[in-house]
C-alpha cells in the first residue's frame, strides 16, 4: 500500500493531477499506520502483518 501510495504521488506529481497526489498522500499515511500498528504486534482487520 505504501508502494502504491509513493507511484501515484510521482505519477499525480508528474502529470499534475491533484486527484492522484491526493489519493497518494493517504494511502502512504494509511500504509504507514497499518505497517506501524503490525511491527508493534496488534492484530488490524484480523490480520497481524500487512505486507
Amino acid at each position: 500500500m505504501i508502494t502504491l501510495g509513493i507511484i501515484l504521488l510521482v505519477v499525480g506529481f508528474l502529470l499534475k493531477i491533484s486527484i492522484l497526489w491526493a489519493i497518494g498522500i493517504i494511502l502512504v499515511v494509511l500504509g504507514a499506520i497499518l505497517a506501524l500498528l503490525g511491527a508493534a504486534g496488534r492484530a488490524v482487520f484480523g490480520r497481524r502483518h500487512y505486507w
